[in-house]
């Protein structure tokens, strides 16, 4: 069992103190921006409805990294990854339904993908590197 200061750092030589060290965590909380801010011109008949669905994935994601970092095994931590991206594929499921319906442009889309698909690979990296660790 790896303690919650040794869990394995991420693109970074120095151990993780905080989950707010991990470059995916900062990343993740760069995508809640964006989608944050582009779901605010989406119709205002789905606050309730596609707004608040990709609005509370999107937070999932960074909120289990988090949570995953927190905990005291690296067992843990993978399975709190591992929930992290089945949010990450929520987002974007909801994503397309969102360009589907036009509330998004093409340019907007692409823009959010791209760090969608960035931090999509390194939580894929980070779970293949806390594997190989134990």
């Amino acid at each position: 069992m790896v303690g919650r200061d040794q869990h394995v750092a991420f693109l970074r030589s120095e151990q993780i103190k905080s989950y707010k060290d991990l470059l995916v965590w900062q990343k993740s909380m760069y995508l809640v921006e964006l989608v944050y801010h582009a779901t605010q011109g989406f119709p205002k008949e789905e606050l309730y409805g596609l707004i608040n669905q990709i609005r509370r994935a999107v937070v999932s994601v960074p909120s289990n990294i988090a949570e995953g970092q927190a905990r005291h095994s690296t067992a843990e931590f993978r399975n709190f990854l591992s929930i992290a991206r089945g949010s990450l594929a929520e987002v974007e499921t909801q994503l397309i339904i969102a360009l589907r319906l036009k509330y998004l442009n093409q340019e907007q889309f692409n823009h959010i993908m791209q760090l969608h698909e960035e931090v999509g690979k390194m939580l894929l990296a980070l779970l293949r590197k806390l594997a190989a660790s134990n």
